[in-house]
């Protein structure tokens, strides 16, 4: 089954921590077959927070929605981050968006992710390696939802991981900014 995980950091090296989420998501048997370039994002409901850098990735697991939740927030702890309040700056933020066509509302677990169809900072990187994913809602398609969002939030292309290692770069987009006000 596909799962789709969105990545974001917004506190200290933020690329060498997208870089250890991928790794470590990797050697835990959730490595990415696709990856999007990573964007560069204003932070949604944290005013005067650093700018996020957001990446979505797509894999090929058996594993139960649980146990990836289970996992993720695994590593998110490994690497220091600490739930202090909603929408905090983060080391690494880990999101199971989409389980195949697996729908759950459980206390724990809401799958499709529920805010992520209105969310720019992860329809723009899904919607750049799954254009034509559907919401199970309303029918449609990760493009056209990202082209008519409208929410004010600021987000561009940075560029797409280069290398291997924590210690490699961004290979910079030629892209602009986008944002809808």
């Amino acid at each position: 089954m596909d799962a789709t995980i969105a990545l974001g950091s917004n506190l200290g090296d933020r690329v060498a921590n997208l870089r250890e989420g991928l790794r470590r998501l990797a050697q835990k048997g959730l490595p990415p077959a696709v990856l999007s370039s990573v964007w560069e994002t204003e932070p949604v409901d944290s005013p005067g927070s650093p700018w996020f850098l957001n990446l979505v990735m797509r894999t090929a697991t058996p594993r139960a929605s649980l146990e990836i939740l289970d996992l993720l927030l695994a590593i998110e702890r490994e690497l220091g981050r600490v739930r202090t309040t909603r929408n905090a700056p983060r080391i690494l933020d880990l999101d199971l968006l989409l389980l195949g066509d697996e729908r759950c509302a459980g206390p724990r677990l809401v799958l499709p992710h529920p805010r992520m169809w209105e969310r720019r900072f992860v329809m723009e990187p899904l919607a750049e390696i799954a254009p034509g994913l559907r919401d199970p809602s309303t029918g449609r398609t990760a493009r056209e939802i990202c082209r008519d969002l409208r929410h004010t939030s600021r987000v561009r292309r940075w560029g797409v991981l280069a290398g291997s290692g924590a210690s490699s770069g961004i290979i910079p987009a030629s892209g602009g900014e986008h944002s809808q006000a």
